[in-house]
């Protein structure tokens, strides 16, 4: 179905109109909810879900149909409107919005089955999209398109233009935005409210095919999305020119309107809209998807070949992670790894020189690397490590956070942890990693201490649902398991270990090396130390570290190259928390460092063997 001729033009009108009903319904019902934000987009919403997109609504998440990120989360009644119009559940269920017994939140979630990722954070929903697009285009090659609406209020977010570059650079033309510019934002105007030529401008500068349109005209909206459909080459912008609470008598295009239920003029203006619809029983059916996207078969996540690593070989953990990766990208054509130009630092690159057509570069743009991420993983078309250095993954905060509540099953990996990487200084230094993981509720965090459980630990990984974090380290460390040795999620190891042991030390990455270097000066003294090693800091095997503290009369010392809060040391301190008679000294670094050499660093900060030998003493003096 092509071209106005042959599209009921009045239907659309009509289900536009009936969108906007619907979200009034919604919101009343709640007393809460953006009815104005949902009414200006109301004439996009009918063209896509009733004219333009290819889906089932039998499966809405079939990897075949088309896809829709709604950018603007808080307009999520009118997307629960056009699916309950689609059929997939009954109108009446839209009374339930917000209501704790009811999946239809404020915002969308995957608890739905009709939503991909979570959205609401504002300016996150067109990576996302960028990511599915990437993937329909290079790894599916399948016809299936992706449609991403954006509000003109998160326009103003520099990740929504970051993910633009990623989409243009890439030449997604599978990818339509749709700005909806209603002029209006929360507590007052948009920076650019209605200048049309301004985001014009912006858009075709970064790459995009742009049209300028009358969102509340649906023969130009019908236009559009044809004339996108028919583009090759870059991705589409649609600059929908519309106003917030379009419809709504005494309210359309009026400020402090945002966020806020009709309430008793609700009725009134309903009234309003049935008088505008031509036919109040009107129903147009989806189109089916154009062709089955491929069979993907994600298991058999295994290593090619076991780690083949010397006891006491000097190996980095970031490079052994670049050789599980490939290993596991061998035996899984799916395996895919993303990078922020630190692939020759994380050694992403072993990836991408065995593969290059399944690594995705995307630049110095952390945000985008998150979130394209996201979309890659999404309806599990592909398993995503996305890497760069652990610092940089704060700014990327947000994206990790709502990929938890998008139930992400994305893979991130931060090399160049604390101080030991450094002459480069605080600024390269991962030191808050630990505590920003394990804040996040489907994360499990992986602290490999040597290349062998590192190749291990990417293996788990990608097997893990959920987000999976692994920490690796700049230094080179002794290889310190045998090749054959077995890592499970959630269980600890003991490296050093009798029954004489007075007192148990727990580190990871080079702090177990540090660990071990002073048990064994310790042992000239006379005096027996167990050392545990985590390999995950979350799950932390809580029962290892309270019965081998118990072992050695509760005398525990933790040592981290982390920051105080959140870390390692406060993990084992909560398994702690209800033992008596433990007593747990924490070693870490306590003040913004400097730069350096790496192992002075160590010492300057308190955590070199003799710090760690130091505190042991202390402890038994205890």
């Amino acid at each position: 179905m092509k071209g106005e001729k042959n599209v009921d033009i009045q239907a659309l009108k009509d289900i536009a109109n009936k969108l906007r009903i619907d979200s009034i319904v919604a919101t009343n019902a709640s007393k809460s909810g953006h009815p104005t934000s949902c009414a200006s987009m109301a004439e996009i919403m009918s063209v896509l879900f009733f004219h333009t997109m290819r889906y089932k609504v039998s499966a809405p998440k079939d990897p075949s149909a088309d896809r829709f990120i709604l950018s603007k989360g808080h307009a999520a009644p009118i997307l629960y409107a056009a699916w309950a119009e689609a059929g997939l559940f009954p109108l009446d269920d839209l009374k339930n919005l917000r209501k704790l017994t009811s999946d239809l939140e404020g915002h969308p979630t995957p608890r739905l089955n009709f939503v991909d990722v979570g959205t609401g954070s504002l300016g996150q929903g067109l990576a996302v999209a960028a990511g599915m697009a990437y993937v329909g285009k290079y790894f599916d090659q399948a016809p299936y398109r992706v449609y991403c609406l954006v509000g003109d209020g998160e326009a103003a977010e520099g990740s929504v233009w970051e993910a633009l570059h990623f989409a243009g650079h890439y030449k997604l033309d599978n990818l339509v935005v749709v700005f909806d510019v209603n002029r209006l934002g929360q507590s007052e105007p948009t920076s650019l409210q209605h200048q049309m030529d301004v985001y014009k401008a912006r858009l075709q500068a970064f790459g995009s095919h742009t049209l300028v349109v009358d969102g509340h005209d649906v023969t130009e909206l019908v236009k559009a999305f044809d004339e996108a459909a028919n583009t090759s080459g870059r991705p589409t912008a649609i600059v929908a020119k519309t106003y917030k609470g379009k419809g709504f008598p005494g309210i359309e295009d009026k400020d402090n309107w945002h966020g806020k239920a009709l309430g008793a003029d609700g009725e009134k203006i309903i009234k309003h809209l049935q008088s505008l619809m031509k036919s109040q029983s009107v129903s147009l059916k989806p189109r089916a998807p154009l062709a089955a996207a491929p069979r993907v078969h994600l298991e058999d996540l295994t290593l090619s070949s076991p780690p083949a690593y010397k006891l006491g070989e000097l190996v980095a953990t970031r490079l052994a992670y670049g050789h599980g990766l490939k290993k596991l990208a061998d035996n899984n054509q799916r395996v895919i790894a993303l990078d922020g130009d630190t692939k020759n630092s994380t050694f992403s690159d072993k990836l991408r020189n065995a593969y290059p057509d399944r690594y995705i570069e995307c630049f110095i743009a952390e945000q985008t690397l998150v979130g394209v991420a996201t979309g890659a993983a999404c309806r599990d078309r592909a398993v995503v490590f996305a890497s760069t250095f652990a610092a940089f993954f704060t700014r990327t905060f947000d994206q990790i956070r709502m990929g938890a509540i998008s139930q992400s099953n994305m893979n991130l990996v931060g090399s160049h942890c604390g101080v030991s990487i450094g002459e480069d200084g605080p600024s390269q230094m991962g030191l808050e990693d630990l505590a920003m993981f394990r804040a996040v509720p489907t994360a499990t965090v992986f602290y490999p201490s040597d290349a062998v459980s590192t190749e291990r630990a990417v293996e788990l990984a990608a097997g893990t649902r959920g987000i999976c974090y692994i920490r690796t380290s700049r230094p080179n460390t002794p290889v310190l398991y045998e090749n054959d040795a077995v890592f499970k999620v959630g269980e600890a190891r003991v490296v050093v270990q009798s029954a004489a042991d007075q007192a148990l030390v727990i580190g990871a990455g080079v702090t177990l090396h540090e660990a071990m270097a002073a048990v064994e000066s310790l042992r000239a003294e006379g005096v027996s130390v167990r050392v545990m090693d985590p390999f995950t800091i979350k799950p932390l095997d809580e029962a290892a570290v309270r019965a081998h503290a118990a072992a050695v009369g509760g005398r525990v010392v933790v040592v981290e190259d982390h920051y105080q809060a959140g870390g390692l040391g406060e993990a084992v301190m909560s398994a702690l928390a209800l033992v008596r008679g433990s007593v747990v000294r924490h070693l870490c670094v306590r003040e913004v460092p400097r730069s350096g050499a790496p192992q002075e660093l160590l010492d300057h900060y308190g955590l070199s063997a003799r710090h760690v030998a130091a505190a042991i003493r202390e402890i038994l003096k205890a």
